[in-house]
């Protein structure tokens, strides 16, 4: 019996790319980034693509992965069918 349910992202990642490694990685370099600089504008240049990154980790690649799993279960469908 096949299941429907495809596999979490998350679960075919390794550890190191996880969510909590993406958030504490970003926000590390975010908040070190103020601790050497004390410059607001120079940790806004360096927060800006990180929180671009993060948020394309964590909230678009799982959709899209998502959508990928859907959209071959429904070709295997209708090659099988």
């Amino acid at each position: 019996m096949v299941s429907d349910k495809s596999p979490s992202v998350w679960s075919l990642k390794p550890w190191w790319c996880q969510p909590w490694s993406i958030l504490l990685t970003g926000f590390g370099l975010i908040a070190g980034s103020w601790l050497v600089f004390h410059r607001w504008w120079l940790t806004s240049l360096i927060a800006l693509p990180l929180s671009l990154w993060m948020g394309y980790f964590l909230l678009v690649f799982p959709r899209l992965f998502e959508q990928a799993q859907i959209g071959q279960r429904s070709s295997e469908a209708e090659e099988s069918g």
